[in-house]
């Protein structure tokens, strides 16, 4: 009767931790968006991660956090051989001075595609992965530096 007693305890314990996995969790790591390959045209390969409610989402949010990242904050590069890139924009508070602005750029039919490209993607570069409340995308995008450059400057943003 111990014999069996025991068995069933061990059992009902070995349940308990096999109900107890990891729990997957990205919500406090924060990815960073890094320079991959630079081309002599002003344009820069980034890789981008972006949350949304599904892929497509979270793989759009990925583009436009690249373009808002080479924008405003600037870009690391992932080796040693390529330079980070600098902010075009370098006054700290223009993302509000000019929200109405970069408001209209960044909307779904804004002007924001013409200056990503998703020719330089590679298999198995275009990644998710999937918890209950999000999902997180990496993309890897062709930023047209030069060209938003002169966007911006188009515009009045930066000079």
């Amino acid at each position: 009767m111990k014999k069996y007693l025991f068995i069933l305890a061990s059992a009902v314990v070995a349940l308990l931790f096999a109900a107890c996995g990891a729990h997957r969790s990205q919500a406090y790591y924060d990815y960073e968006s890094k320079v991959i390959q630079s081309h002599g045209d002003g344009s820069y390969v980034i890789r981008a991660w972006g949350r949304g409610r599904n892929a497509a989402h979270s793989y759009e949010v990925a583009q436009k956090q690249a373009l808002s990242d080479v924008i405003f904050k600037g870009v690391h590069a992932q080796s040693s051989n390529l330079e980070d890139l600098k902010p075009l924009c370098y006054d700290m508070n223009a993302r509000e001075t000019y929200e109405d602005y970069f408001n209209a750029f960044f909307s779904d039919k804004g002007p924001w595609k013409q200056f990503i490209s998703m020719k330089d993607r590679r298999t198995f570069t275009t990644n998710r992965s999937r918890t209950d409340a999000q999902t997180l995308g990496q993309v890897t995008v062709t930023v047209y530096r030069s060209e938003l450059k002169k966007k911006l400057q188009e515009d009045g943003i930066i000079r």
